[in-house]
């Protein structure tokens, strides 16, 4: 009887160790985004098998942006690291060097589209400070759904590599997310067809919708060159102004990453209203118009039709 007892026993304590050792084998993976956008592409494939930091937040800049020790920490501790690459994360290298992290970084542009910058680079502006972002390619490739579609498929593919046990469940996150997007395609489509074709350029704070342009149509125009010396700005202001009336832009949109001192200034030169603003490279906050990349791509497409239409 005593032999029976300590049998089932000892099978019921086997049963409950291979449960936990399966519960801890699978714990969730630890994943860093480097902005708000592939942050939330990462949270639709990965669901609750991942934990997920974003190291540049919701209304912030990559560009410019200064890693904390928090950051540090976090890319330190994560199994994989996500980037846009084409030089969009100027800070990356310094903060993944200074990490010593083991983990995969791995570039969510990697078989997307990408168009070549024809000035080599872009200006921010903060304040009056203009800074120039130089790249061969311009990084903005999530700008096209087309693109987002390239982003998903990778972060997927990265996902089942650190996770096999998980990659069914990625594949199908990954397939009911394709499905959104596809329907997100079609709606910009749609919308954008409705603009007459006279009435398609806009002024925008920087050229970050080169991928919107190419694939649905609206022509966009932003400063270039321009520098902190007053004579200069006033120049190059003045050449936007003139290329403004040339090209008949109805519209100016501020952007949610950038002061819109400049183009409230080029507006009020050009007598055209501000229009609203537009979400480039970073997300709203949660309680803002452009929580997930299919809110912001909405609000953005909503913003450009009002005004243009």
């Amino acid at each position: 009887m005593l032999l029976k007892y300590s049998s089932h026993f000892l099978g019921a304590c086997s049963l409950f160790f291979a449960s936990f050792t399966s519960f801890a084998d699978e714990r969730a993976l630890k994943i860093v985004a480097s902005f708000s956008i592939i942050e939330d592409l990462a949270r639709q494939v990965g669901g609750e098998r991942i934990t997920l930091t974003s190291i540049v937040g919701a209304n912030d800049d990559a560009h410019v942006y200064e890693p904390t020790p928090a950051d540090v920490r976090h890319v330190a501790q994560a199994d994989v690291v996500l980037i846009n690459g084409l030089m969009f994360e100027g800070f990356l290298t310094r903060l993944i060097d200074a990490s010593g992290t083991k983990a995969s970084v791995v570039t969510v542009s990697e078989h997307s589209v990408h168009l070549e910058d024809p000035q080599g680079g872009h200006y921010h502006f903060y304040g009056d400070r203009a800074v120039f972002h130089e790249a061969p390619y311009d990084p903005h490739a999530w700008q096209s759904v087309p693109n987002a579609k390239a982003y998903v498929a990778r972060i997927a593919e990265a996902f089942c590599e650190a996770d096999p046990k998980g990659c069914q469940e990625y594949r199908a996150n990954q397939q009911r997310y394709e499905q959104a997007l596809e329907t997100l395609e079609h709606e910009i489509q749609e919308r954008i067809s409705t603009i007459p074709e006279s009435r398609r350029t806009a002024v925008v704070a920087h050229h970050a919708f080169r991928y919107f342009e190419e694939a649905y149509g609206i022509n966009f125009l932003a400063p270039q060159g321009v520098s902190t010396e007053s004579e200069a700005t006033a120049a190059h202001v003045a050449q936007l102004i003139d290329a403004i009336e040339k090209q008949n832009a109805v519209a100016v949109f501020a952007e949610n990453i950038s002061n819109p001192r400049l183009v409230e200034q080029i507006a009020d030169e050009a007598g055209i209203a501000l229009s609203g603003t537009l979400y480039s490279d970073a997300l709203s906050g949660a309680d803002g118009p452009a929580a997930t990349y299919l809110d912001m791509m909405r609000h953005n497409v909503n913003t450009l039709v009002t005004a243009l239409q």
